[in-house]
């Protein structure tokens, strides 16, 4: 009953400030107070925070230093407030992952492991209080109707997690799909279900989308929202799966580390600067790119300040015209790693090529490709992989269209090599084959250290 009351109260906060943050001078003095209360805490309890801050005061948080997930595992033990040993912690995780049974916690702690898309897998631990909390502010932030309305939500992760089973309730019915199941056994758990919302990786949502429009998934009335979730929402999905549920995809930007953004009704990505604190490291002034570093002002467990994630965004040039004061993001781009590199014409050192650059080039080149993914295997060698129009819509290959699709492609990226000074990399072409499960879905991604 206590944790209902939690999820509630946390509900009705997130929505007042909301509502009550009416510019960029009231967020900000709200997340000062907030966070200096919250680093008062993280001192007394974390021996690893109090020594890695040294003599700096609370009001010097902003020069304190940066930490990411290599010192973050190094540090658990010493970093977490609640006691857990990180080998007690992954064993623990990795038995629910095997046995696929989530419920498992230490005491009253949630612990579960990050999908490792760089190859290194992290941990985080939520407490039942934090659980009930982060319930509820997630509700308010994602929901299309109040609480008191009955929903059926459908979401699809690679692991279940006490976070998610803590939400439901007679009005608030959810079902877990797991990745790892074949496709068609979620469609008919679907067709049974007739969720109100779907939340799924946008790698899922695009195979979803194409069962309901050659009609082997049959969600009517159609769903209340979609939600893209885990992985990047690249264009030319959102188009297809926008095209088959007949609405706009929402997007949750959430991670290990927190839950950093979601989208408002204009379907605009907000950061949520009620309960995290973003700071940039810039990496590009004039095109609004950066990568976020991240203060959690909720996470009292395992604390997040100061956390540089790999990730880079774009931030949004313009108003949004639902008038929230919180950031707005333009688009999740993808990850540091993915960072494409060619060599110069000038001096043959690395030129840096963001990822967007890459999608917009394969979208406004090739206007059949229905899907695809690049990937770069060293400075000159690129692999582009694709599916046309007519093979998804007809079952087979027409060489003659895949040949002009490959030279629009080839032409496209010479003259953005051209444009960027560097010189063009060898491409290699190939069919896509991809189904939706444990791995990510990354349509851009370097596979070399540069």
């Amino acid at each position: 009953m206590i944790g209902k009351l939690i999820l509630i109260w946390y509900y009705l906060l997130t929505r007042w400030r909301s509502r009550t943050a009416a510019s960029r001078e009231v967020v900000e003095r709200r997340q000062e107070r907030r966070i200096r209360r919250h680093l008062r805490f993280v001192r007394k309890r974390s021996a690893f925070y109090r020594e890695h801050w040294g003599e700096l005061s609370d009001a010097q948080w902003r020069q304190f230093p940066i930490i990411e997930k290599l010192e973050m595992m190094e540090q658990f033990d010493r970093l977490n407030t609640a006691g857990v040993g990180k080998d007690e912690a992954f064993a623990l995780a990795l038995a629910a992952e095997q046995s696929r049974d989530f419920t498992p916690t230490i005491g009253s702690v949630t612990v579960g492991l990050s999908s490792g898309t760089s190859g290194n897998r992290g941990l985080f631990l939520v407490s039942g209080r934090e659980r009930m909390a982060w319930a509820g502010i997630m509700l308010a932030k994602v929901l299309p109707r109040s609480l008191l309305h009955a929903e059926r939500v459908a979401f699809f992760l690679r692991a279940d997690s006490n976070l998610y089973g803590s939400v439901g309730s007679r009005r608030l019915q959810f079902a877990f799909y797991d990745m790892l199941q074949p496709l068609a056994e979620h469609i008919v758990n679907l067709n049974r279900q007739q969720p109100t919302i779907v939340a799924a990786p946008p790698s899922m949502l695009r195979a979803l989308a194409e069962a309901q429009q050659d009609g082997r998934l049959r969600l009517g009335p159609r769903p209340r929202r979609i939600i893209s979730v885990a992985e990047v929402l690249d264009p030319l999905d959102r188009v297809t799966i926008e095209a088959a549920f007949g609405q706009s995809v929402h997007q949750i930007y959430q991670c290990t580390e927190g839950f950093i953004a979601s989208t408002c009704k204009y379907g605009t990505l907000h950061v949520n600067e009620d309960i995290v604190v973003v700071q940039k490291e810039v990496l590009d002034d004039g095109l609004r790119k950066f990568v976020p570093i991240v203060t959690d002002l909720s996470r009292t467990t395992q604390p997040i300040v100061r956390y540089r994630l790999n990730d880079i965004l774009t931030e949004r040039a313009e108003p949004c015209p639902c008038g929230s004061a919180y950031m707005a993001l333009e688009r999740i781009e993808g990850r540091c790693d993915d960072l494409f590199y060619f060599h110069s014409l000038a001096d043959r050192q690395l030129v840096l090529v963001y990822p967007d650059f890459i999608t917009r080039v394969i979208i406004s080149s090739a206007p059949d490709v229905a899907e695809y993914k690049v990937v770069q295997h060293a400075p000159a060698a690129v692999e582009v992989s694709i599916r046309l129009k007519q093979e998804q819509q007809q079952g087979h290959a027409i060489s003659s269209s895949r040949e002009k699709v490959q030279r629009q492609i080839f032409d496209s990226i010479q003259q953005l090599c051209d444009k960027l000074g560097c010189e063009a990399p060898h491409l290699e072409f190939s069919e896509l084959h991809h189904e939706p499960g444990l791995r990510k879905l990354r349509r851009v991604e370097r596979r070399f250290q540069p």
